[in-house]
């Protein structure tokens, strides 16, 4: 069984959203200072890196971070590659949704994290809210994508996004899909759990198992 880490790595030099708190990592003690121990401090918005949106992220009253239904976390997984000549996946660019739950879409956003020191990339593509609408089937509970948000950069009122939270569906954004292949895999998806803010997303460890090799 193959195991694929499709984690962004959170480090100072981790790709941010225009708008979203910085990274800061430091040590507050260390063992080589003569400290008993080695302890670091962590400080970064909940949107970094490879991250989970829940439902509260755009509309108010609904589900928290800590409220989510871990079934929609883990379980079978589609990945789609779309073309890299695509910078809005549209609805024709979907596959038959009938028996799919969780969906990740492999994009020309990939070869992003192949230059993370170039900063936060505006063009990157994303999904339609066309698409977004025909995504939010009944029985879909995740979609993913391998860049910083779903939405087009600058969109206005967020109808990608809303248009999955409203009905449910936990967003997977920030994923590091370059070593995986377009097939079925097995998600674990688990988020930072915490109380406090507005429990709008986490930053959350991504793998995805596949069974047999190609």
């Amino acid at each position: 069984m193959k195991i694929y880490d499709v984690t962004v790595p959170i480090s100072a030099a981790t790709p941010i959203y225009s708008g979203d708190p910085g990274v800061v990592i430091s040590s507050t003690a260390t063992l080589a200072a003569g400290d008993s121990a080695n302890v670091t401090h962590l400080c970064f918005g909940a949107h970094t890196g490879t991250h989970v949106d829940a439902p509260n992220h755009f509309i108010e009253g609904t589900l928290t971070l800590d409220q989510l239904d871990l079934d929609k976390l883990v379980g079978q997984c589609t990945v789609v590659l779309v073309d890299e000549n695509v910078r809005a996946i549209e609805p024709r660019h979907l596959p038959d949704l009938a028996n799919i739950e969780r969906i990740l879409f492999k994009t020309r956003n990939s070869a992003f994290w192949n230059e993370p020191e170039k900063g936060f990339r505006t063009d990157f593509t994303f999904i339609s809210r066309d698409a977004a609408e025909r995504l939010a089937t009944p029985t879909m509970k995740l979609v993913g994508i391998d860049y910083l948000s779903v939405e087009e950069f600058g969109s206005d009122g967020h109808p990608t996004h809303i248009a999955l939270l409203q009905k449910e569906i936990v967003i997977l954004e920030g994923l590091d899909l370059r070593a995986v292949n377009a097939g079925e895999y097995e998600l674990i998806c688990l988020p930072l759990k915490y109380i406090g803010g507005t429990g709008d997303g986490a930053p959350a460890r991504t793998i995805l198992r596949q069974k047999h090799d190609r």
